[in-house]
């Protein structure tokens, strides 16, 4: 069945909010607060200026999303492109979803004339390294740290 990528709508948030629950969940088995998230996913559509949101669908079904942000970067005069908060429901991976939705953002980047395409993920989520590695992607070699307010 064929993949049908398009950008979300705010009509999509609920599923927005509930994929990025299921996401923290799996991934760093972090329990995320419901209204500060669905602030956060309704601050996307609120300010485009923060990124937008792809929606991949099958037959109808939305099947997974990501959201996409900007980070400028002065020594290369342009924005990269983040994917950001990325899901795939369970039936549906391993079933070229992410690939769709990476080809999308990768078409729209440089179509826009970003510099490049940036995510980060999970250092024991192997998967998705191999994922991201057959798609093309190379490792950095920056480490990631932050400090929360």
């Amino acid at each position: 069945m064929p993949l049908s990528i398009r950008p979300a709508r705010p009509s999509d948030l609920p599923e927005l909010v509930a994929w990025n629950a299921a996401m923290a969940w799996e991934t760093e088995h972090r329990q995320l607060d419901r209204e500060t998230l669905q602030r956060g996913v309704a601050g996307v559509f609120e300010h485009p200026r923060r990124g937008f949101y792809l929606i991949a669908e099958r037959d109808g079904v939305a099947v997974g999303g990501l959201l996409v942000t900007y980070e400028w970067s002065d020594w290369r005069d342009g924005d990269f492109w983040w994917i950001q908060s990325v899901y795939v429901h369970p039936d549906a991976r391993r079933g070229g979803v992410f690939r769709a939705l990476y080809a999308a953002v990768a078409e729209r980047a440089a179509a826009a004339g970003a510099v490049g395409v940036r995510l980060y993920v999970e250092t024991d989520n192997r998967r998705a390294q191999a994922t991201y590695e057959g798609l093309g992607m190379q490792r950095c070699h920056y480490a990631m740290y932050e400090a929360l307010a």
